[in-house]
């Protein structure tokens, strides 16, 4: 064709449709073919970049349908004439009007350019060795092959970014439900727990709509503070528990002026009868690494069942109670350190008891490492026995 025409038929011209139908400057290198499907499911998915609707590619999927062959591109015309009528068949009996309002989208878009012949008609006209066809020209999509593709793949990275940040708060929402009915039990009467409760229902509530990644942000934060200080209230209040009912029966323990003549008997087996009435025995004495406890093995045993799954058998001597609890401290979490500075502070015999009497409270101590140490730290000032701990767990058991 000698001329190829600019203005549409019977439509007013705009400066973007001149940029458009006239191209850059310079002509472009020529463009490696690109398969037309693929070009319109990356269209798709970066749709809302070219500000085009499902039905407007719809439309485009038609024309499409329209060209020969799989792959726009190469140096031949990409021009395609179908008749209002037969576009309309091809969409399912889509209205004419409907149709053309998509089709003046994809044009605003710059993904479509109008050919029309001088009368308006769209069809093909083979002259000689040449072929002039009036349509509509496809190669504005085909140069925009590569910012389509960019754009798909923003789109995609974003929709991933935006699955995982509403998978996260979903997780945050639950744990958060949790932690509030695990608080209210644990410790009653705070307002946190109902703060909690009140945060996660309006979390899922949000999750119903369609948030950007900005409030999601916000709320993933939001969410994050308020699990930050429900750890902290229930980790915290539940190590301070432990220490302070450690303590209370403990001093319970020492001062008590009513215990059985036969229970003390019992409890200090195997050592110096005359040792509770010497003065050189007050609390603040630091055991000697070897000493026995005042305490019988069988009462150990017997109150921390749970120690025979590290023994292969039978625990008679305080060496194989030792030994059991060597080859459990690192089941429990303990490191190296802290389980030789409680053989520093409380003995080797009076360690282990307390390593397997925590082995009998394991779930109700957050860090086992830490709690070791604290006790290590309390035998050391000399204001800890084993003797309660033992205790408490056989009138546990005697309850159960």
């Amino acid at each position: 064709m000698e001329y190829t025409p600019i203005s549409p038929f019977k439509r007013p011209i705009s400066r973007a449709h001149l940029r458009l139908v006239e191209g850059p400057a310079t002509p472009p290198a020529l463009s490696p073919p690109v398969n037309k499907w693929a070009l319109l499911r990356d269209l798709a998915t970066a749709q809302a970049a070219f500000g085009v609707t499902d039905r407007d590619l719809t439309v485009l999927q038609g024309l499409l349908s329209f060209f020969p062959g799989d792959d726009l591109g190469g140096d031949g015309a990409m021009v395609v004439f179908p008749s209002n009528r037969a576009l309309c068949e091809r969409l399912n009996g889509m209205a004419c009007s409907t149709m053309r309002r998509h089709l003046a989208r994809l044009v605003e878009a710059g993904l479509l350019i109008r050919r029309d012949s001088p009368n308006g008609k769209r069809y093909s006209r083979k002259d000689g060795a040449d072929r002039v066809s009036f349509g509509l020209d496809l190669s504005a999509l085909h140069r925009r092959a590569a910012e389509i593709a960019s754009a798909a793949d923003t789109a995609r990275e974003a929709g991933v970014r935006l699955r995982r940040l509403r998978e996260a708060i979903s997780l945050m929402r639950r744990d958060l439900a949790a932690l509030a009915l695990f608080g209210e039990e644990a410790h009653p009467g705070s307002g946190l727990w109902d703060e909690m409760r009140d945060t996660a229902a309006l979390a899922a509530r949000a999750l119903r709509r369609k948030l950007t990644v900005a409030e999601l942000l916000a709320l993933r934060s939001d969410l994050g503070a308020l699990l930050g200080r429900a750890r902290e209230r229930i980790d915290g209040a539940g190590t301070e528990e432990m220490i302070i009912s450690d303590a209370r029966n403990e001093r319970h323990h020492q001062n008590s002026e009513t215990e059985p003549v036969e229970s003390e008997s019992a409890m200090n087996s195997g050592a110096d009868s005359g040792a509770q009435d010497d003065p050189g025995t007050a609390p603040d004495h630091r055991p000697e690494p070897g000493a026995v406890p005042n305490i019988p093995l069988s009462l150990v045993t017997a109150s921390c069942p749970s120690i025979a799954t590290f023994h292969p058998g039978p625990i008679r001597h305080w060496h194989q109670l030792f030994a059991a609890a060597s080859a459990l401290r690192p089941a429990m979490g303990i490191s190296l350190s802290a389980w030789d500075e409680a053989q520093r502070c409380m003995g080797s015999a009076q360690a282990a008891i307390v390593l397997v009497a925590m082995l009998e409270r394991f779930a109700e101590i957050r860090s086992p490492g830490g709690y070791l140490r604290a006790l290590s730290a309390k035998a050391l000032a000399g204001r800890f026995s084993c003797g309660p701990m033992v205790m408490a767990l056989t009138g546990r058991r005697k309850a159960a």
